[in-house]
């Protein structure tokens, strides 16, 4: 018997599609009737390196305050950053940009000095962990204990200085300056030191407007930013969000919110830098007079002075509004969150009350409550769980 191949060989093929048919429709009717144990949300690729985590943050409504305005409030999370602040972004511009012109080289010692009384030093501390370097912080010696211990375990160099005007050659940020002079001055010394320099540094407010602010545009898709709010401490993220936001939508509105005690909003609503709390006699501080950190000044910086042509209007926000701001949102929004994000927030209910309803409104979450709990919230938590808005932005 002769035997045709040919022939064998269709019907082997034809079998063997069959077969592979069978099995894909079982698959599909196996998934569709089995119930999946989880359902996961958009997952971010695999990467490398704790660098490459920061920026593209969530963008988040805020139900209780677009309920009781009308609008919708927003809020770019920038608390999300891995070391936990918007700062992220600008140490590590600083760093990059640095190492490009040849001021910083990895594992050799080179040390970045900084003065804030922010989150900038946990910034470039966690990156200076990362990519090789020595940190070391100059700031007030008043500074809320949880980032003093946070700066420590990271491994910094601390050196606190009394609270000063910046025309004091030993205020922290003229400190921070003498100490990388100091170093690169030391023929001895085989290391390279930098000045971080952030309030008059240009990769500051050009890292917000080459980054927060396109990644804000791209959140909001279709809709139209009516309204950016932001405080200011160096006057970066809000010069690059708002001059993107502007340059994409001239009418949009740009605010400042600046609390009690820092000159900023009447620079930008009257041209003079005062406020009432400055008298002489009356003021309790040498920077600013408020509780709130990291936002509000009494002197203009390079990067602020980058945002005022941008900003439209600001918004004075007292510590008692923020206060009771932050644990508003903590009640009814499960959002704990620091200082300068409750004085965001505070404007931009302000803001919505004084355009009306429909508005969509950005503001950014600057940083966590749990970097405020001696000071800051140490205040907050004792506002009753049935504070209402009303009493928000009243005035006892």
């Amino acid at each position: 018997m002769t035997i045709n191949w040919k022939t064998t060989l269709q019907t082997s093929a034809s079998v063997i599609s069959l077969i592979i048919v069978l099995k894909e429709l079982y698959s599909l009717y196996t998934k569709s009737t089995t119930k999946s144990p989880s359902k996961l949300t958009l997952l971010s690729p695999r990467t490398r390196g704790i660098e490459s985590l920061i920026g593209n943050t969530p963008l988040l409504e805020i139900k209780s305050l677009s309920r009781l305005t009308g609008c919708k409030i927003y809020a770019k999370l920038e608390l999300m950053n891995p070391a936990g602040s918007a700062k992220d972004r600008v140490a590590l511009s600083i760093i990059r940009a640095n190492e490009t012109m040849g001021n910083l080289t990895p594992y050799q010692d080179n040390i970045i000095f900084e003065g804030t009384s922010g989150s900038t030093g946990i910034s470039f501390a966690v990156l200076s962990n990362a990519l090789g370097y020595k940190c070391h912080i100059c700031l007030p010696d008043d500074t809320s204990p949880e980032k003093l211990n946070l700066l420590t375990a990271l491994g910094a160099e601390l050196e606190p200085v009394a609270p000063a005007s910046i025309v004091d050659p030993n205020q922290y940020v003229n400190a921070a300056k003498k100490g990388a002079e100091k170093v690169n001055a030391d023929e001895r010394d085989s290391r390279k030191a930098i000045f971080a320099d952030q309030f008059e540094n240009d990769f500051n407010w050009k890292v917000h407007y080459e980054t927060t602010g396109l990644e804000i545009l791209e959140q909001m898709g279709d809709e139209r930013v009516d309204v950016f709010i932001n405080g200011s401490g160096t006057g970066g993220t809000i010069a690059g969000v708002g001059r993107r936001l502007k340059e994409y939508d001239s009418s949009t509105k740009i605010i400042l919110a600046d609390p009690q005690g820092s000159g900023l909003a009447n620079r930008i609503n009257y041209g003079v830098m005062y406020d009432s709390v400055e008298k002489e006699g009356t003021r309790r501080r040498h920077q600013v007079d408020t509780i709130v950190e990291g936002i509000g000044l009494n002197r203009l910086t390079y990067n602020f002075q980058k945002a005022e042509p941008f900003i439209n209007e600001a918004i004075r926000v007292t510590d008692e509004q923020a206060l009771k701001m932050a644990k508003f949102i903590c009640i009814n929004d499960g959002l704990f969150w620091g200082s300068s994000a409750a004085i965001n927030c505070v404007a931009a209910v302000k803001t919505a009350f004084k355009y009306g309803p429909g508005q969509k409104i950005v503001v950014i979450a600057c940083d966590s409550g749990d970097r405020h709990l001696s000071k800051f919230w140490k205040q907050a938590s004792k506002v009753s769980n049935d504070i209402t808005l009303n009493d928000v932005l009243n005035e006892d």
